[in-house]
C-alpha cells in the first residue's frame, strides 16, 4: 500500500508557455562554467589554474572545510578564466570546451556489490556527492553523516514545473541503479515522491517507500513529505536528492563516467516554442537562446519562477537545474501598481482568493516596494507546513536562535516560502530571510 501526503493549503499558479513532450539535442556551447556560489556555504579551494586541460570528471575545487568534498569538471577542455569577486571570491571557473569529451576513468561497480564506504568514497572522488542535500539547513550534505531517510520528489508541483515521468523515461534502468546506491548510504527508507493523480513508472521502482502526493503547489516539495513521515528533531540529518540526479549517479555507477547531461525545459511565454533540450550542466544558453525567444525584453530564469535565479546577463545553466523559463520584464509602469485588480491577468490568488483557471501571462514586475509585514493570513492560507510562516520569518529577522528552533525552522528550506515571495502584499524576500536564519542556526546549533 503506497503512503498518502494531502494538502489542501498551497496554490497553483498556471503559467502560459508549457514544455511539449519533445525533447531535442541542444548543440554543444561554446563555454561551460562552475560556479561556487550555486553549492551553498562551499568555501573553495582551486586545485587547477588557467590554462590547465581537464577531462570531464577531473577535479576543479574542493570544500576547504570538508577536503573529500570534490567539484568536478562537466566537459573536458582547458580553463579558459578564473572569475573573482570581492576579496578574491571565487564566482565562475570557465571552461572551453573540447569538440568531444574524453572522461576521466572511475572503476566503478554494481552498487549491491558495494559497501557503503565504497559507494560514498566514488560519489565523493567524482563530484557526485555535490547533488546530495541535507536537512536541516538546505546544503550540502556532510560525508560523515548517515541520514536516517532519503526523500527524492518526482513531482515538480512548481510552475510549468518538469515533467520528469517524460525526461526519465528512457533512463529508468540508471534511475533504478542510483536508487539502489543511494540505499546503501542510510539505515532508513528511501521515500520517493510522486503526483498522486497520474500513473507513472516510477510506481513501479522497487525498494523505496512510494508516496503519493495530493494537493496545489507545494505539495511536490519534499518538506511537506517529510514533515509527515520522517519529522525532523534536533540532531537528525535527512538527504535529499533531485530525480534527474538520481539518474546521472545510476548512470555513473553503469558506465564509470560522470556525464551531467540535463534534460531541460525550456519553458515560458516568451519561448516560441516551448519543449526539452538534452544540454550538460553549466552550459552557456546564450547562442542557443538567440532564435528561440519572442521580440520584447524578457526575464532569463535558471530554474522555475519562484525559486529560480536571474540569469539574463551571465547565461549559464546552473548546476542543480533542469528548467529555463523565460517570461515578460514587465517595465511598464501602471496607476496605482501595487493594488491588484479583480479580473486582471496577474495573481488570480487576490480575486477573492480564487485561483484563475485561465493561463497567465505574469511579467516579472514586482508592482510595489517592500514595506512591513501585514497581518492578513494571507501566507498562512499557502503554507502546508505546520508552523506560523510570520512569526518564523520575525523570529529569523531578530535572529533569535531560541524561537526559530520552536517555530519549526529545522524543518523548512528556502522554497518552502517561494509562493510566500509570490502572494505577499509586503514585497519581503522571505526566502532571502529564511536562508540567513537557516545560517544563523547552523552556526549556532551546528
Amino acid at each position: 500500500m503506497h503512503k498518502q501526503v494531502k494538502t489542501t493549503k498551497g496554490l497553483d499558479i498556471k503559467l502560459k508557455g508549457r514544455a511539449t513532450q519533445v525533447l531535442e539535442q541542444a548543440p554543444r556551447a561554446k563555454m561551460y562554467a562552475v560556479k561556487p556560489t550555486e553549492f551553498y556555504g562551499i568555501n573553495p579551494r582551486l586545485s587547477v589554474k588557467v590554462g590547465d586541460h581537464v577531462n570531464a570528471g577531473d577535479e576543479l575545487f574542493y570544500h576547504k572545510y570538508m577536503d573529500r568534498v570534490k567539484f568536478t569538471s562537466p566537459v573536458s577542455g582547458t580553463v579558459e578564466d578564473i572569475i573573482r569577486g570581492e576579496k578574491r571570491r571565487i564566482l565562475k571557473i570557465l571552461i572551453k570546451p573540447d569538440d568531444t569529451d574524453t572522461y576521466k576513468a572511475f572503476q566503478t561497480g554494481k552498487p549491491e556489490q558495494l559497501d557503503r564506504e565504497e559507494i560514498l568514497d566514488l560519489l565523493l572522488a567524482s563530484g557526485l556527492f555535490a547533488t546530495i542535500k541535507q536537512r536541516p539547513y538546505d546544503v550540502i550534505a556532510h560525508p560523515d553523516d548517515t541520514p536516517k531517510a532519503i526523500f527524492i520528489s518526482a513531482y515538480d508541483s512548481a510552475p510549468l514545473g518538469v515533467d520528469y515521468s517524460f525526461v526519465l523515461q528512457n533512463k529508468m534502468k540508471a534511475f533504478k541503479t542510483g536508487i539502489q546506491a543511494l540505499k546503501k548510504l542510510t539505515k532508513g527508507p528511501v521515500y520517493l515522491i510522486v503526483n498522486g493523480q497520474v500513473a507513472t513508472d516510477f510506481e513501479k521502482i522497487p525498494d523505496v517507500e512510494i508516496v503519493k502526493a495530493y494537493g496545489p503547489h507545494p505539495v511536490g516539495n519534499v518538506s511537506v513529505s517529510i514533515e509527515q513521515f520522517e519529522p525532523i528533531a534536533k540532531g537528525d540529518r535527512i538527504w535529499t536528492v533531485n530525480p534527474a540526479d538520481v539518474a546521472i549517479i545510476g548512470n555513473f555507477f553503469n558506465t564509470g563516467k560522470y556525464q551531467v547531461e540535463r534534460q531541460v525545459a525550456l519553458a515560458g511565454s516568451m519561448v516560441k516554442e516551448p519543449k526539452y533540450y538534452s544540454m550538460i550542466a553549466g552550459a552557456d544558453v546564450s547562442g542557443f537562446l538567440k532564435d528561440k525567444l519572442k521580440d520584447g525584453d524578457a526575464r532569463i530564469i535558471s530554474g522555475n519562477v519562484l525559486t529560480g535565479s536571474n540569469i539574463s546577463k551571465d547565461k549559464f545553466l546552473n548546476f542543480y537545474d533542469n528548467q529555463i523559463t523565460v517570461i515578460p520584464l514587465g517595465k511598464k509602469p501602471r496607476f496605482m501598481g501595487w493594488m491588484p485588480f479583480l479580473g486582471e491577468n496577474r495573481k488570480g490568488f487576490y480575486n477573492f482568493g480564487i485561483e484563475s483557471s485561465k493561463e497567465l501571462d505574469i511579467d516579472a514586475n514586482l508592482y510595489g516596494e517592500e514595506r512591513a509585514f501585514v497581518m492578513t493570513e494571507e501566507y498562512e492560507s499557502v503554507m502546508p507546513l505546520d508552523i506560523y510562516p510570520v512569526h518564523l520569518l520575525k523570529a529569523a529577522l531578530l535572529g533569535d536562535v531560541e524561537k526559530m528552533e520552536q517555530l519549526g525552522i529545522l524543518e523548512v528550506a528556502p522554497e518552502d516560502f517561494a509562493l510566500l515571495d509570490y502572494i505577499n502584499s509586503s514585497k519581503i524576500d522571505t526566502q532571502e530571510l529564511i536562508r540567513k536564519g537557516l545560517d544563523i542556526m547552523q552556526v549556532e546549533i551546528g
